[in-house]
């Protein structure tokens, strides 16, 4: 018999897209399963299986639930899988953290010398146990970012920074502004688009290396016919999507070809046309998809960013409907624009 309430943190949608959380979640029996990250909602949406969205971190998600908590998680290496449950456990200070870490299939209890509960755990799944104790970097300025492999994107706050030339890249403030310092084949436009958003605490930042998510988004094949509703704008922010979407969104405009992107996976699976502006500049975080009656148009000369705020300034509540948006859109820039084939991008 259960003692105790059961608390399932999921981060990101690796462990639904690869069946770990249908695996784990009949052997666990949690009380409750909470997902962390815009595309850990995607993914655990389309596998059916119940689940809470908090999109905060999971440091911060552990830290205001009580009960049993166990991270659920699926790193690229079993290295990266190992590093992410250190940040954690270093953001939760003394608390005790039992990690189930899928790509090396072990049950890690950090900072706790042993703990019947994960020997418990482990033998229901199958896993082996490991005892940790967090890794502390050495002190300096700036961001280290680990795990990464060479030749994938490097991200802050969702802007892909260039691609790594190494394991680990490092990032450093001067003047105000975020400049690589080792690791990085730098992009300069994505540095640019940091530098326009202001001041970002690089140390609370979003950081990441590698795709946001590997699995097409799930399509019914099923179209629906168009519904009114007003058309919302994601300027370079597609990570946070789910913020700004209500019930009366019925489009999105959506500015760069990463957050194009994004925001097509996602309309596909919330069944919203796209209309979005790139340059051909994407950097493949997601696979291309796109909901029908979305339109991709690329610029006949200078960047997606400024046709894209040209566009977002046509914006008002006069239309409700996508295609009344399309054929505004299309008739404002004309020539100046050439229609892309979604998913040829």
């Amino acid at each position: 018999m259960k003692t105790h309430r059961t608390v399932l943190v999921v981060h990101g949608p690796q462990p639904f897209d690869e069946g770990d959380v249908s695996f784990l979640a009949p052997l666990l029996r949690p009380d409750e399963i909470v997902v962390s990250g815009v595309m850990g909602r995607t993914a655990a949406e389309e596998s059916g299986i119940p689940f809470r969205h908090d999109p905060r971190p999971p440091s911060r998600v552990i830290t205001d639930i009580s009960g049993d908590i166990v991270l659920v998680n699926h790193g690229k290496t079993p290295f990266s899988g190992w590093w992410f449950g250190n940040l954690v456990a270093l953001r939760l200070g003394r608390r005790h953290l039992v990690h189930i870490e899928c790509s090396d299939r072990v049950v890690r209890s950090w900072n706790q010398p042993d703990d019947e509960r994960v020997w418990s755990i482990a033998r229901k799944i199958g896993f082996s146990v490991a005892h940790e104790t967090t890794f502390i970097p050495p002190a300096g300025p700036g961001r280290v970012i680990r795990g990464c492999i060479p030749g994938e994107a490097v991200l802050v706050n969702g802007v892909a920074i260039g691609r790594a030339t190494a394991g680990t890249v490092s990032l450093d403030v001067r003047d105000g502004n975020i400049v690589p310092v080792s690791g990085l084949d730098p992009k300069p436009h994505g540095f640019e688009k940091l530098r326009r958003r202001g001041d970002i605490d690089l140390g609370h930042a979003w950081c990441k290396s590698g795709t946001i998510r590997s699995k097409s988004p799930f399509a019914s094949g099923i179209s629906q016919s168009e519904r009114p509703g007003s058309l919302l704008v994601v300027d370079h922010c597609g990570h946070r999507l789910y913020e700004y979407l209500d019930r009366d969104t019925c489009g999105i405009l959506a500015i760069g070809d990463d957050t194009t992107a994004v925001c097509g996976h996602i309309g596909v699976h919330l069944s919203l046309p796209v209309i979005g502006f790139v340059d051909g500049d994407g950097d493949a975080l997601i696979p291309p998809d796109y909901y029908p009656g979305s339109v991709i148009l690329m610029p006949l000369s200078g960047r997606d960013d400024d046709f894209g705020k040209e566009a977002a300034s046509l914006v008002d509540d006069a239309l409700r409907t996508i295609s009344g948006w399309k054929t505004r859109i299309l008739s404002h820039f004309g020539e100046r624009v050439q229609v892309v084939v979604p998913g040829q991008i």
